[in-house]
């Protein structure tokens, strides 16, 4: 069969194919195993007719089959590129915290270490042998001891730490605010509670601090207010009787000291003059370890220039000297209350957050009520706390009051996480 080129002539038709194809005559032969060749290419890579040649079939350098292709139109490519900037900074916009929070390993540095000081605590051990352990001597009789406490509506885990420490504690000094640390006005949660601590009235030194009342709109830093409100309780501590010598506790109300750490340190001498305390870390209950440590609390023994801090302010450290219960509330509108009461009410970014059925669910399934990632200082420990808080089914090693009232307060052990309304 012939066919006419249109421009070069008369070709059979597997010819035609091979000029089609850009293949040289001259240099592929026509046969049966190159015609296969050709109509597979054309048929499996969609190669399309080239452009005639400037010279015959015959004397065609080969050319390289390639599929044809077209780039976007510039405007197309513009609003493409601005589309990806602008989600991008929505992006970042949105979750700036939690960016700031995963990359902390590269911006943020952790504190110099501690030196932490070894424990030693088994029943039925005498004192003496316990201050040999440590290192320190007996005293021929305990030192006072002042607890002195910033109290805001924890009402469950001021009687268990009142009842824990009760035998060793001279007074309990405490400082409620009539405002909370964002400046709004709250009721005054021990005022119309007292009859529930009158086991401990003799013991017990409350005053209430006027606090101040921001303005909406304002740009005050919560942590102002708090430090005024620690600040205040120096004075509270003097009206209370401290004198040199005494020991003073520091530290919130959910920081809760085991009974024995006070014990051993109002009964030996030698200990440091302050002393930070090495608090296991629960969140929501004592159903939910953090797996870290608290560090804050400390224990001085009182002079004319000691202040009321919740700031690190030596490098000794008392390893397990008792628990930190963070968000350990009975009821969920304690846990809205808290969340837009404390320093960090910043970390409230949504409305939704203080949704109580959301609030709910997170403590049962151990998850962050702000969404947010681990505070920590390496990605290794970064990764090792992602996720939800696994629960635990020890009740062992535990304030004993809570133990021994178990029923009163199974919301703070394991299995109880269902939270009721007030």
């Amino acid at each position: 069969m012939m066919v006419q080129s249109r421009r070069y002539g008369f070709y059979n038709s597997e010819e035609l194919m091979y000029y089609n194809a850009g293949w040289s005559l001259s240099k592929y032969p026509v046969t049966s195993k190159n015609l296969k060749i050709v109509e597979y290419y054309r048929g499996n890579h969609g190669a399309t007719l080239s452009t005639a040649p400037t010279r015959r079939c015959n004397s065609m350098a080969p050319k390289h089959l390639r599929l044809s292709s077209r780039r976007p139109p510039k405007r197309l490519r513009f609003i493409i590129l601005l589309t990806l900037v602008l989600l991008n900074t929505f992006v970042i916009f949105k979750h700036y915290e939690k960016i700031s929070y995963f990359l902390r390993p590269i911006w943020d540095k952790p504190p110099a270490p501690f030196t932490k000081l070894p424990h030693y605590y088994a029943e039925n051990i005498s004192m003496g042998q316990l201050c040999r352990l440590h290192g320190w001597t007996l005293r021929s009789e305990p030192r006072r001891v002042y607890d002195g406490i910033i109290f805001s509506n924890e009402l469950d885990l001021l009687e268990i730490r009142l009842r824990e420490l009760l035998p060793y504690v001279t007074k309990f000094v405490i400082l409620e605010s009539k405002t909370t640390f964002t400046g709004k006005p709250k009721p005054l949660f021990f005022e119309k509670n007292q009859d529930r601590f009158a086991f401990a009235e003799g013991k017990v030194v409350h005053d209430v601090f006027p606090g101040r009342i921001i303005p909406p709109g304002s740009h005050e830093n919560p942590f102002n207010l708090e430090s005024e409100q620690r600040g205040a309780i120096n004075g509270l501590l003097q009206h209370a009787g401290i004198s040199p010598g005494d020991l003073v506790i520091m530290s919130d109300t959910d920081e809760i000291p085991s009974h024995h750490t006070v014990k051993l340190l109002q009964w030996c001498d030698g200990i440091p003059p302050i002393l930070h305390l090495d608090l296991k870390n629960y969140l929501y209950s004592f159903e939910f370890p953090l797996g870290t440590n608290n560090w804050k609390p400390a224990i001085h023994i009182y002079n004319p220039w000691t202040r009321y801090k919740h700031s690190r302010q030596t490098d000794f450290l008392l390893a397990d000297a008792g628990w930190h219960c963070s968000f350990c509330f009975r009821y969920l509108e304690e846990f809205v209350f808290k969340m837009q009461a404390y320093s960090h009410a910043d970390r409230v970014k949504r409305k939704h957050f203080l949704d109580p059925s959301r609030i709910q669910k997170i403590i049962c399934q151990g998850d962050d009520l702000y969404d947010m990632l681990p505070e920590e200082y390496t990605f290794k420990e970064l990764f090792a706390r992602l996720g939800s808080i696994p629960p635990s089914a020890s009740a062992v090693h535990l304030p004993s009051y809570l133990v021994e009232n178990a029923d009163k307060f199974k919301f703070l052990l394991p299995g109880g996480c269902i939270r009721p309304g007030m």
